[in-house]
């Protein structure tokens, strides 16, 4: 039976790489970090509990990986680079089967935004795991959300709803076919951190923000914060492959409130668009300008022709939604 400590070593205990901003990382009480001169630590925790972000008997490769992005994705929202983390985990048992194919899935995508995991916690309960991510930006430079302005336009990356539309199929709320289901899964289980994008709209972007929680409700947070109101047009909005082919309500729907997308929302003063576009090539996504803020509060919708429209679905709220 493994101990906490011979679970800690055998799955989360790395050397420190050779330039690494942490000077001190697993086996004392506290990591230490060495920012470098002129740069900001950015920090966001995540937590992922069972029963309410994934369903028991989850692929534990896909959930080591989905536990990192959605905070790497916090990263990129800021427009910054990824160094370090801490990883929190309660655990039911300290099931080897379990831990060994989770531990590769996180330090996997670790690895790849050079992020290395240096402390954390390991108890026994209900699965639930939770990572506190380390990124630096330099001063001044951070993407944040209140700084949209009347006139800005509104862009996303990638595109929106597919992780919904597999998230609807694994819940009985539709049928896909399992083609269908296995080309939508990826967007749900293992989502690409936008980190690039966001570095490439440092000096660029005006306001950012992930989309978690689905469009409708995040880019809210920016009108919020921001004192500022929005125009999207929703038949721009870039529906996922799979969504694409379901109907257009259900488009409609899942693109502005579906979430779990972990795509940028941000705005860019018209006459950046260049410069957005620049970015979105220089790090390889693909972005689309789906409308833009206004002096008035509130967030409109208008279809192709520009006739105000609704939806009916609201974006995800842990003490909202059932």
């Amino acid at each position: 039976m493994l101990s906490e400590f011979d679970l800690i070593a055998r799955y989360f205990t790395r050397p420190l790489q050779p330039r690494s901003a942490a000077t001190l990382g697993v086996g004392d009480d506290c990591a230490l970090l060495a920012p470098a001169p002129g740069l900001q630590l950015a920090i966001s925790t995540d937590m992922l509990v069972e029963g309410r972000h994934f369903y028991a008997g989850a692929d534990p490769a896909l959930l080591g990986h989905k536990s990192l992005a959605v905070n790497l994705s916090d990263l990129a929202a800021m427009g910054a680079k990824p160094l370090a983390f801490t990883l929190a985990l309660a655990l039911p048992a300290a099931d080897e089967a379990w831990l060994a194919p989770f531990a590769q899935g996180l330090l996997a995508l670790a690895d790849s935004y050079g992020c290395e995991l240096v402390g954390g916690d390991t108890t026994r309960g209900p699965l639930t795991i939770s990572i506190t991510v380390f990124g630096e930006v330099p001063q001044a430079q951070a993407l944040r959300r209140s700084a949209a302005s009347p006139g800005d336009d509104i862009w996303v990356s990638g595109t929106l709803g597919d992780a919904r539309l597999a998230l609807a199929s694994l819940a009985g709320e539709l049928t896909l076919d399992a083609a269908s289901l296995a080309a939508a899964a990826p967007r749900l289980h293992a989502p690409t951190p936008r980190v690039a994008l966001g570095l490439a709209l440092r000096g660029v972007a005006g306001a950012a923000i992930d989309i978690s929680d689905g469009l409708a409700g995040d880019l809210g947070h920016i009108l919020e914060q921001s004192g500022v109101g929005a125009t999207v047009e929703i038949d721009a909005l870039p529906a996922g492959p799979m969504l694409a082919c379901q109907r257009p309500d259900l488009q409609r729907a899942w693109c502005m409130a579906g979430g779990d997308d972990y795509e940028l929302c941000f705005t860019a003063a018209p006459g950046r668009r260049d410069a957005v576009l620049e970015a979105a090539r220089a790090s390889g996504t693909p972005v689309t300008r789906i409308g833009a803020i206004d002096a008035v509060p509130g967030l409109r919708l208008v279809d192709a022709a520009g006739q105000p429209c609704r939806i009916s679905q609201a974006s995800f709220d842990h003490f909202a939604t059932p």
